[in-house]
């Protein structure tokens, strides 16, 4: 990727941000050690995820790239292998598995649905059928399957992937999230106690969107009204990237644990490929389980 944004007010003023450096808070000589290393690191690496979304948006607008949803971080962990539906997937499994002992009480019933569509007629674009939206977050308490430490959720629960129809249309029934943080004795949180940051995030979810001949699109939404949509340690917030709540009834038909119910509408615009090549695609290490 020949494009730089180093030198860029945006990514210097993150650079600041992200090591509290104009801040009383925190040590001053760790912030400052801090600032140059990730300095150097942005130099010199690609793959910082809030770094590697800039430089994205960057060479989008050099190759003259206009529209489609906008991307931000994946995350660590997304678990490969979730079970593929056409259409809809209800992904909250605990509920129906555990429905006596009331799983993940706290949390309310969320119904999160839109439609993918491509770039052709543009600025609306046609649907795309036979994309798959794959859909992963926490439960009510903060953790993730596969990686909750207290064994409490099913494998793939609050996971799933849905292949789109002719109409582009895909919908999970799933509950609400909400924010979490880094692991307080971890070392990252280390790091964020002595450059005096916190290390939560406010309450999201993240997407996969891939269709042939189109780009992948990695993005996730946040749920509107949590305190920390600004105040995220992971910078992953965007403007669009907030859709509207709204309140709905008639849950008890869907099959969710409540008639009431809190409903999202996220479109999906998917961008074409760059020479014939998918240009979004990052080639790392990821878990992968068995549906």
């Amino acid at each position: 990727m020949s494009v730089k944004v180093f030198a860029t007010q945006e990514v210097q003023d993150l650079l600041k941000v992200a090591t509290n450096l104009q801040s009383d808070g925190g040590n001053a000589r760790a912030k400052e050690i801090t600032h140059r290393l990730l300095s150097d690191l942005f130099k010199a690496i690609d793959e910082l995820e809030k770094y590697l979304d800039i430089r994205m948006d960057a060479a989008d607008k050099q190759a003259e790239i206009e529209g489609g949803t906008a991307r931000t971080i994946e995350g660590l962990l997304y678990v490969e292998g979730a079970p593929v539906r056409d259409g809809m997937s209800k992904i909250d499994i605990d509920i129906d598995i555990d429905a006596d002992a009331d799983a993940d009480a706290d949390a309310g019933p969320l119904v999160i649905r839109g439609v993918v569509t491509g770039p052709d007629g543009k600025p609306d674009g046609k649907p795309v059928a036979n994309a798959v939206v794959e859909c992963w977050h926490a439960n009510s308490k903060g953790f993730y399957s596969h990686f909750n430490p207290t064994g409490a959720q099913s494998d793939f629960n609050l996971r799933g992937a849905v292949k789109t129809g002719e109409d582009g249309r895909y919908e999970f029934r799933t509950l609400m999230p909400v924010g979490y943080g880094c692991p307080p004795h971890g070392s990252t949180q280390q790091l964020l106690n002595v450059l005096g940051r916190h290390g939560n995030r406010p309450a999201h979810v993240h997407f996969f969107v891939t269709a042939d001949t189109l780009r992948k699109l990695t993005t996730q939404i946040n749920i509107e009204g949590d305190p920390l949509i600004w105040d995220d340690f992971a910078y992953a917030t965007r403007e669009d990237l907030i859709p509207h709540v709204m309140d709905k009834r008639g849950g008890t038909a869907l099959g969710m644990k409540e008639d009431a119910y809190k409903e999202i509408e996220f479109d999906i615009a998917l961008t074409p490929l760059v020479q014939g090549k998918d240009n979004q695609l990052v080639n790392r290490l990821r878990a992968t389980a068995a549906a």
